[in-house]
């Protein structure tokens, strides 16, 4: 019964979407230039997507605005999945990419252009139940090394504050709490709800408390694509305002992550 109702729900809050003004020439061609909106799906970030565990499709919010800005722009949408968001960037640099939804941060703005944000999710550190280290102000030591997934949002944003720590980079953000246990390091930095799953599925391990950034979740396409991104900002505007983005969080069981002012 609750996935009828969440099914139905879904299908309300299509309707109460229905029949927007068609989007302008110029968006269109910018948004997409092949005629199908290549839209980037990072599975890094498992508050924006997953796999479905039973089809092994794509889902999540970002999977579902990228549907709505496809049928808003009357083209067909081509999900383009990846494991982290540092090979989300790596395909809008290729021009492999249209769309993508990344956390906001100014390493990576030399390449795209962001919306305004979206959803913001927060950053949380890790460690093991015997750890002296009771608290974030007491990461950033000498000797102590944090697990990061590489070129995610935490590892720009830790390679710019962190001072005293040393920061070892896991090959994506999902693979970081396993990669922190077989290496034996002292922290794991990532997103806050994963981190509690992990916590959950591996002994022995708690978060700290609080967190240690506010992560503002945008939608970015490459520099350049004014129309497009103008289009956008519109946007992601009427998702939020529109109920929208709420209504997929809840659909998903998204928990950790609140609606953009």
């Amino acid at each position: 019964m609750s996935r009828v109702l969440a099914l139905f729900s879904f299908v309300v809050l299509i309707a109460s979407c229905a029949s927007p003004p068609p989007a302008p020439a110029s968006a269109v061609a910018d948004l997409a230039p092949t005629g199908r909106l290549r839209a980037a799906i990072n599975f890094g970030n498992p508050i924006l997507a997953t796999r479905d565990a039973a089809t092994g499709e794509p889902r999540g919010l970002s999977v579902d605005l990228a549907r709505e800005l496809s049928r808003r722009l009357n083209v067909p949408v081509e999900l383009v999945t990846f494991p982290a968001a540092g090979q989300v960037m790596e395909a809008f640099k290729a021009g492999a990419v249209d769309i993508g939804f990344v956390a906001i941060d100014p390493d990576r703005a030399g390449d795209v252009s962001y919306s305004a944000p979206y959803v913001i999710i927060e950053g949380g550190y890790l460690v093991r139940v015997d750890s002296p280290i009771r608290s974030n102000a007491e990461v950033d030591r000498a000797g102590v090394r944090v697990a990061v997934g590489a070129r995610s949002a935490y590892d720009l944003y830790l390679s710019r504050e962190i001072k005293q720590a040393t920061l070892v980079r896991a090959p994506t953000s999902p693979e970081v709490v396993d990669f922190f246990m077989a290496q034996k390091l002292e922290v794991a930095a990532g997103v806050k709800q994963q981190l509690e799953a992990d916590a959950k599925r591996v002994a022995g391990l708690r978060l700290l408390d609080g967190r240690f950034m506010v992560i503002n979740q945008a939608m970015a396409t490459p520099r350049g694509r004014t129309a497009g991104l103008d289009y956008l900002t519109s946007f992601v505007a009427t998702m939020k305002t529109s109920g929208f983005v709420a209504e997929s969080l809840k659909r998903h069981g998204i928990e950790g992550a609140t609606v953009a002012p």
